[in-house]
């Protein structure tokens, strides 16, 4: 079972903790890793590239000139696909580029990227993460007292206004929570930064299935 130590945002260490190790102590599955990647970002295409066929075209309706007697090339419309302005054989249409993957498959894909960032050292636990107001000064002071360098992800409990404003202006810092935690953010940022709330959600939220409360169930 992973114990990694829990710090405050000034930096210093109140303790430890033990992270689950279903869900944070597996093994890395790099092949299911690629597939999660793959998927995120293919969902992220706009897929808006589009041709016109001939049917979509205009003009062309009238042979350009009789089919003998003329020395040319045999031709029944000036939109043809070899024309300048003619049509397109076969070219792109507006199209959904999304694809999904099996449920378990996307589950072990989330617990093999934390897997990866225990295994690497790149997770920071805090105690709790509030701030007054909303300011970039003040939580890039958190950062630089967490070592957090320039590229973090913060995952916190429940959404914090305060830090997702200060986190807006940072480019290479991005804020979630446990819901919207993925295998795209986890890999694009060298540092997890979560609290230790928002731990135990992301381990209720990935354990085994039978542990997992029945909904309607207090």
């Amino acid at each position: 079972m992973p114990r990694v130590a829990v710090y405050n945002i000034q930096g210093q260490q109140v303790g430890e903790i033990d992270l689950d190790d279903y869900v944070f102590g597996g093994e890395v599955n790099e092949a299911v890793l690629h597939q999660a990647v793959v998927m995120q970002l293919a969902s992220r295409r706009r897929g808006t590239a589009s041709t016109r066929t001939w049917a979509e075209v205009s003009g062309g309706g009238r042979k350009p000139w009789r089919q003998k007697g003329t020395g040319r090339a045999r031709a029944g419309s000036i939109r043809s696909p070899l024309w300048r302005g003619g049509a397109v054989i076969f070219g792109p249409q507006p199209r959904d580029y999304g694809f999904k993957l099996p449920k378990k498959v996307r589950r072990l894909a989330l617990r093999s990227a934390l897997a990866s960032k225990v295994r690497e050292g790149n997770i920071i636990v805090l105690d709790d993460l509030k701030l007054e107001r909303p300011r970039t000064k003040d939580m890039v002071a958190v950062l630089k007292a967490l070592n957090a360098g320039d590229k973090a992800l913060v995952v916190t409990a429940a959404r914090e206004a305060n830090v997702e404003l200060s986190v807006r202006n940072l480019p290479g810092v991005d804020c979630l929570i446990p819901a919207g935690l993925n295998v795209y953010d986890l890999l694009a940022h060298e540092k997890l930064i979560v609290t230790k709330e928002a731990v135990s959600r992301i381990e209720e939220f990935l354990a085994p299935v039978e542990k997992q409360p029945i909904a309607g169930e207090a």
